[in-house]
């Protein structure tokens, strides 16, 4: 998961706040980057002016830890809906990440009305 332009990384804090987890989390300028595993990895890339809707999600024992959930939808076909699960200041950190899909989205001309798919869930 390297990349030059990493703009914000964690990982799932599912306890008290406390990153105990083998998930990991990289935002760069163009993609999503998730990381989960200790013996097998597997990572999943979403490209950015794919998302198509940002949800917060947290609740109260989350909300004394300052950790939330990020639910997004897009339009990948692999991953239509994916969770951002248990990070830190959730709400700064699903403005920086509303504020890069729409930055990417003018880079590629793309408004959110295009991003459709045929019944295959091929994007066209």
């Amino acid at each position: 998961m390297e990349d030059l332009n990493v703009i914000w990384e964690d990982k799932k804090r599912p306890i008290f706040g406390l990153p105990l987890s083998f998930t990991k989390y990289k935002l760069t300028d163009e993609k999503l980057l998730i990381e989960t595993g200790l013996f097998s990895i597997k990572e999943e890339e979403v490209q950015l002016y794919r998302v198509m809707d940002v949800t917060l999600r947290y609740n109260i024992l989350q909300r004394i830890f300052n950790v939330g959930t990020i639910h997004c939808c897009s339009g990948d076909k692999t991953t239509p809906e994916f969770d951002i699960k248990d990070i830190k200041n959730p709400r700064e950190i699903k403005e920086i990440l509303s504020k890069k899909v729409e930055e990417q989205r003018d880079k590629k001309r793309i408004a959110g009305r295009e991003i459709m798919t045929d019944s295959e869930g091929e994007m066209f």
